[in-house]
């Protein structure tokens, strides 16, 4: 990502800080420092993204033209670091760096041809206001910025929340989220091909759970993305 003359000059009055270790980022730097970015564990999923461990959870249940995520999510890792700072310590610039980050690495593989816009997997109206913002919302603003598509953040509601589902298993993921979501404002969608976006996949309930909905849309066509999946 090329350094802004303004990121250059904010940096002196307030230096950004490595997500992974706290250290001070140079102005070549972004997110990561250059020793944590060598401990980031990249998928590599962009490389098919028809037949890969993510793609995979939605056979059988969804149509999927392609999925992929950045990095393998596992606990007490750099990449956890930054995850929880963008969802528990109100760090919304990293969620868009993020967005940045991802759309240029999968731009050059021609991840993004053809789709018509992002979908940001919504939060209930409560957990918004209690985080101050949707982090998809700002992940898919940084893929935005990158690639032009526009974002649809009035196309599904999520009208429950119904908790952590971290001790859940796969079905019992599936069954907590399966009527969160509302298809509501899809008017001028008909025959897209949208991208589904989340920060996370474990299981895949939630992306399906929204994507059931958004298969409503007359000749509608699905792709996914999520920085992380979690490594079982």
């Amino acid at each position: 990502m090329k350094t802004s003359f303004w990121t250059k000059l904010f940096d002196l009055f307030a230096p950004r800080r490595c997500a992974g270790c706290g250290r001070r980022l140079s102005a070549e730097e972004s997110v990561f420092c250059a020793v944590c970015q060598l401990h980031v564990p990249l998928t590599h999923f962009s490389h098919d993204v028809y037949d890969n461990p993510m793609a995979r959870l939605f056979w059988g249940l969804l149509p999927t033209e392609r999925a992929a995520a950045l990095f393998y999510y596992e606990p007490n890792t750099e990449v956890a670091h930054l995850l929880h700072a963008i969802k528990y310590f109100d760090r919304p610039d990293l969620a868009e760096a993020m967005g940045c980050l991802v759309a240029e690495r999968l731009t050059t593989e021609g991840f993004f041809e053809g789709i018509d816009g992002i979908v940001p997997v919504p939060l209930s109206a409560d957990r918004c206001r209690q985080r101050g913002y949707n982090q998809c919302e700002l992940i898919a603003q940084g893929v935005s910025r990158v690639t032009g598509l526009p974002i649809y953040n009035n196309v599904l509601v999520r009208t429950t929340f119904q908790g952590s589902q971290t001790h859940l298993n796969a079905f019992e993921r599936r069954e907590n989220v399966s009527h969160s979501f509302v298809l509501t404002d899809a008017a001028d969608l008909s025959d897209r091909h949208l991208l589904l976006l989340d920060d996370v996949v474990t299981t895949g309930s939630t992306l399906l759970a929204c994507g059931q909905q958004l298969r409503q849309i007359s000749g509608v066509r699905l792709s996914f993305l999520t920085l992380g999946f979690t490594k079982s």
